[in-house]
């Protein structure tokens, strides 16, 4: 293997903008902010969502912002401050390079992901099955 997803994590974490959980929470109150789950579906219907976050799945991510993609959303067309999570923090922050790549700003993503929400007392609302 010639890098690892810990390689991966810390040199796409050595490039973008993490945020403590405590100033995600701080933040999400502000109409300029876009929080995006990226966790797969299931994640969201086991252990819940952050209250206005709007579920973008990893595997969709890049052809929802991509202007020039048929499967853009106008959501990430709205100039607002998006925050990324996952679960940990990991996939978000492979996730937030790459957006970052494409030129997507402001963005950044919450250190620790949704569990670190959840730690800083950050509000959970259930995902009901569709």
């Amino acid at each position: 293997m010639i890098k690892s997803i810990k390689t991966l994590v810390a040199d796409a974490q050595a490039l973008i903008e993490t945020i403590p959980a405590k100033e995600a929470i701080e933040l999400a109150q502000q109409d300029n902010v876009e929080l995006i789950d990226i966790r797969d579906i299931r994640e969201l219907q086991r252990e819940g969502k952050i209250p206005g976050a709007n579920h973008s799945p990893r595997g969709m991510l890049e052809f929802w912002v991509d202007p020039e993609s048929p499967y853009h959303k106008p959501l990430f067309a709205s100039g607002k401050r998006f925050i990324l999570y996952c679960a940990s923090g990991w996939r978000s922050a492979l996730a937030t390079r790459t957006l970052q790549e494409m030129g997507l700003e402001p963005i950044c993503h919450i250190e620790g992901g949704f569990n670190g929400w959840k730690e800083a007392g950050g509000d959970v609302e259930k995902v009901e099955k569709k």
